[in-house]
């Protein structure tokens, strides 16, 4: 009988849990609830004391993983810090500014814009970036990857609709 030894399912609760949290993401996106700035802060501190051990990937999806995204507000220059779901094509890493398909860009999407030069942190690695948005055929070229990382990205889209959903290249520079 195949499926029914230990190992299979072991193997099933990544994707199991996958489905129960992007059903509970569905559910509270559906009806305008949006989470993202309730638990950050533990998150980035969670992360940061682990070195990205815990926090360093989404729960039952073990290919989405996370970063720390370092930015300055745009406004009141205040530093902040964001963890957001990215993809990696070369050196390039991509984080999608979806806000959870919400009608307006997350903060640090505008941020970013604003104030380009910073920092993010992979694991316990920090690295220097540049952050520019990426073009539309950049765009259409990373989406499909990006998607393929985390499937609620094509959700978010459809939720978010007109607002096409931006993707930002976070590019290597030196120290300085």
């Amino acid at each position: 009988m195949a499926g029914t030894g230990k190992a299979d399912r072991t193997q099933s609760f990544p994707s199991q849990l996958g489905r129960t949290v992007d059903s509970i993401s569905h559910f509270a996106n559906r009806r305008g609830i949006y989470f993202g700035r309730r638990s950050t802060r533990a998150h980035v501190a969670l992360y940061r004391r682990t070195g990205g051990r815990l926090g360093g990937h989404l729960p039952g999806r073990p290919i989405a993983r996370i970063l720390l995204l370092d930015h300055v507000g745009a406004r009141s220059g205040i530093h902040r810090t964001s963890p957001v779901i990215y993809c990696e094509s070369g050196d390039v890493i991509a984080v999608i500014a979806s806000k959870a398909g919400q009608p307006a860009h997350p903060a640090w999407f505008h941020n970013l814009v604003a104030n380009p030069e910073t920092t993010i942190q992979l694991g316990a690695e920090i690295r220097h970036v540049r952050a520019r948005v990426a073009t539309a055929d950049e765009r259409a070229a990373l989406w499909p990857i990006c998607a393929e990382t985390y499937p609620g990205y094509d959700f978010f889209q459809r939720l978010a609709h007109p607002r096409v959903i931006p993707i930002v290249l976070l590019e290597p520079t030196p120290k300085t």
